[in-house]
């Protein structure tokens, strides 16, 4: 699970608002209700039947907090379990290379097409055994284990740039928009963000602005009745529109955080492009400086097509942050080298299964510990 620090209020806290639900109330507190909300176009909006907002006057005792890594020792074991369970077949590829190797030539050749194969590009790949063969040289490292050792070095000191704490309450509500390609994951990281966000005591509203793809829309919808979330949701038409609706409830309801969805699409799709950018814009006039947080989920077994991926979104969008999913069972864990290397945008996640803890925040040193046990 996700931990968060809290400052200490510098006010005391507004009393919390009760939505009245529409009459009869005597379904089930997970079964959502449609009710309309005051806005440009007519969104539907699956909202729970007790739904506790706290007034946009809280907004003054409002403290920031940082979503941080897990510190439990039995829950970090178990993390790190599942982590190098799923870059195995990324780090046999690299670690076996050690085993009673000779440092010569042969080693860095082997070395280099083991970085290669795991997607780590080019460009890191030579970074990587051009700072390694001068820290052999420099330190006079004479066995194997003592280069993968100054190797896990350069990879942390490669990866740690990408590591940022995620930050909440510079905003209220702080606006995230959420991309990517189709097949990434992106709804299903929605959710389990908004789960994670939800048990720490950040009131989420979720706003399915996949307006093209039905199963989207109800599958986000799942998420908010499981977890008793408010959705804005339209069956058909502008995806801007609905960003809009959900950015003016959020504010009007006081909520801590408004996650939006957006269809996948491909970034050679230049019209869908252009249709991201204007809903960026939209969410923009709903409130300045929205999106607070843009983010980029990426399918972690798409290698080197990620970082393409990475370069077309950021020139769109200017990205401030990835998710990697699906990491779990790939070879080709090395891709966050070749990010780190030619396109450093953040990577606040990664995630290695379906569960709700497998998504957890990106450590540069946990991440290379995985790899090079």
């Amino acid at each position: 699970m996700f931990s968060f620090f809290k400052k200490k209020p510098v006010a005391p806290e507004a009393p919390e608002v009760q939505i009245p639900a529409p009459a009869p109330v005597r379904q089930p507190i997970s079964s959502p209700i449609a009710s309309p909300i005051a806005s440009p176009v007519s969104s539907s909006v699956s909202s729970p039947v007790s739904n506790s907002v706290s007034s946009p006057a809280a907004s003054d005792s409002y403290v920031q907090q940082a979503l941080m890594p897990i510190e439990e020792p039995a829950q970090k074991q178990s993390w790190m379990t599942r982590l190098k369970a799923g870059l195995s077949k990324t780090s046999n590829n690299l670690s076996l290379l050690f085993v009673g190797a000779k440092i010569d030539d042969d080693l860095y050749d082997e070395l280099e097409g083991a970085l290669l194969m795991s997607d780590a590009g080019v460009d890191a790949t030579e970074y990587l055994l051009d700072a390694l063969k001068q820290k052999v040289k420099d330190d006079k490292l004479l066995d194997a284990a003592a280069v993968k050792t100054a190797l896990k070095q350069l990879m942390v000191e490669l990866l740690t740039p990408l590591q940022r704490p995620f930050e909440l309450g510079r905003h209220q509500p702080m606006v995230m928009m959420i991309a990517g390609v189709n097949g990434a994951g992106k709804t299903t990281t929605i959710g389990k963000l908004a789960k994670h966000m939800q048990s720490n005591g950040q009131s989420v509203l979720l706003a399915a602005g996949d307006t093209f793809r039905a199963a989207a829309r109800e599958q986000l919808m799942v998420w908010g009745q499981r977890n008793n979330i408010t959705v804005i949701s339209q069956a058909s038409g502008d995806p801007a529109a609905v960003s809009f609706d959900a950015v003016q409830s959020g504010k009007a309801r006081g909520l801590d955080v408004v996650m939006i969805d957006t269809a996948g699409r491909l970034p050679t799709q230049l019209h869908l492009m252009e249709e991201l950018k204007k809903v960026q814009r939209v969410i923009g006039k709903g409130m300045d400086g929205a999106p607070h947080e843009t983010l980029l989920v990426i399918d972690g077994n798409t290698g080197q097509n990620a970082l393409a991926q990475v370069k077309a979104f950021d020139d769109a969008l200017k990205l401030t942050g990835l998710v990697i999913t699906k990491l779990d069972g790939t070879a080709k864990g090395g891709v966050l080298a070749a990010i780190a290397r030619v396109r450093p945008v953040p990577v606040y996640f990664i995630g290695i299964g379906e569960k709700i803890e497998d998504l957890q925040p990106f450590v540069a040193t946990e991440f290379v510990d995985a790899l090079l046990p």
